[in-house]
């Protein structure tokens, strides 16, 4: 399992059970936005029927965001030496099972146990996948099929408050987590029948933690993989900052309405997901280190303009949105290239570096938005630097780590 040495992929699926495994992966994936996004228009509800002190369905947030990330450190290393279905089973075993403990809640601290325990089953549905991608496909391929998952991780923060405003209002708050059951019970259905195992384990040496620690470590030290991390981790960061301090921006500075709100952000969630599908266009004709490299000058240069901006006192509501819009559509570029990309030289530990990917992201992300809290001074200028420091992280990580020749240059990988 400390083997990072270069294997065959066994190549995708063919004919129609590729659209099938595309179709279940992106369900896998999806767990994340539904998870986080389907409950958002509750939190005033279940303050009030839980007797929750004002601000608490916060902490139900952080404690999942928790989860998501340690559960990830372990489901890694473990399909690497158990195979790939083994953690999703257990995963979303667990997933349904903490849903259903979030509906039977009747205080907040169950229900910030069970959003724990809901985020440590969840997660396998995010390192999971993009290991078995890696397992199928070289980085060029490898990034168009991040790019079709990336439209499912674009429409999920979309659709996912609208159907739970919608749950809410017909039927209250408990029955968003009834229908989060029920999705993570159709996932188990779909690993079960659907999807094939494509890690062969026979020559897998028993797990140990040790060995895990040292895979862990040697990643940190792999330059050109911690540059292609960083470099998504920090874009996705920004993202992250815009979502938390967005809604204070729009709706108190520029007067935004809570409704139009909504516009603004389905208008961001479109852009990124027309720039990943414009990514897999592009991936036909270039290669996935090339649209990376060019892509990362997007959040640079929004990011930094919108700080100037904030910082000189010209901002206004349409640079704001321009600037966000840029910023938000990279990610969709960005994100597959640099996951697929990072993967493509780990081997055997590809679910441990997946898992490594995904935490450092999510880490990322949950600093990013508590430096805009942190630096909340009732202006647009906490969100613009953190955004540009965002930007230039990333742009800086990959050009300082990732050479031109630290990589294999195989078209049929990059």
């Amino acid at each position: 399992m400390s083997s990072s040495s270069p294997f065959a992929p066994l190549g995708p699926p063919t004919g129609h059970r590729f659209t099938l495994w595309i179709v279940l992966l992106g369900m896998l994936t999806a767990v994340a936005p539904l998870t986080i996004d389907m409950y958002l228009p509750s939190f005033v509800q279940v303050e009030q029927d839980l007797h929750a002190p004002a601000g608490s369905m916060e902490w139900t947030l952080s404690t999942f965001f928790i989860g998501l990330t340690l559960g990830q450190l372990i489901y890694g290393p473990v399909s690497d030496r158990f195979g790939r279905k083994l953690p999703l089973y257990v995963g979303f075993t667990l997933y349904a099972l903490a849903s259903l403990g979030c509906a039977l809640a009747d205080n907040i601290t169950m229900l910030c146990v069970c959003r724990f325990l809901q985020g440590m089953g969840g997660c396998a549905g995010l390192v999971v996948p993009s290991a078995m991608v890696r397992d199928r496909m070289g980085a060029r391929d490898s990034a168009r099929v991040f790019s079709l998952l990336m439209l499912v991780m674009g429409l999920a923060p979309i659709l996912a408050p609208l159907v739970g405003g919608w749950l809410l209002q017909w039927w209250g708050w408990r029955a968003i987590f009834g229908v989060l059951v029920v999705f993570g019970l159709i996932c188990l259905l779909g690993v079960w029948l659907g999807l094939e195992e494509s890690h062969n384990t026979a020559q897998e040496p028993p797990l140990q933690w040790g060995t895990v620690a040292r895979n862990y470590r040697d990643l940190l030290h792999d330059r050109s993989f911690m540059g292609f991390v960083l470099s998504a981790g920090l874009t996705r960061a920004g993202m992250f900052a815009y979502i938390a301090g967005s809604p204070f921006v729009l709706m108190q500075l520029y007067g935004v309405t809570a409704q139009n709100y909504g516009w603004f952000f389905g208008a961001n969630a479109l852009g990124l997901i027309a720039a990943s599908q414009l990514n897999a266009y592009w991936l036909r004709k270039m290669a996935a280190t090339t649209l990376l490299r060019r892509a990362l000058w997007l959040p640079l240069v929004a990011g930094v303009a919108l700080a100037v901006l904030a910082l000189a006192g010209w901002m206004s509501l349409p640079w704001f949105v321009l600037g966000c819009f840029v910023f938000m559509a990279s990610v969709g570029v960005i994100g597959p290239n640099a996951s697929a990309c990072a993967l493509a030289t780990q081997g055997r530990r590809a679910g441990t570096a997946a898992a490594f990917n995904g935490a450092l992201a999510f880490l990322f992300a949950t600093l990013a938005g508590a430096l805009v809290g942190g630096l909340h001074n009732g202006s647009s200028q906490p969100l613009a630097l953190v955004m540009a420091l965002c930007g230039l992280g990333a742009w800086g990580c990959y050009h300082r780590w990732v050479k031109p020749d630290s990589t294999p240059q195989a078209p049929s990988q990059y």
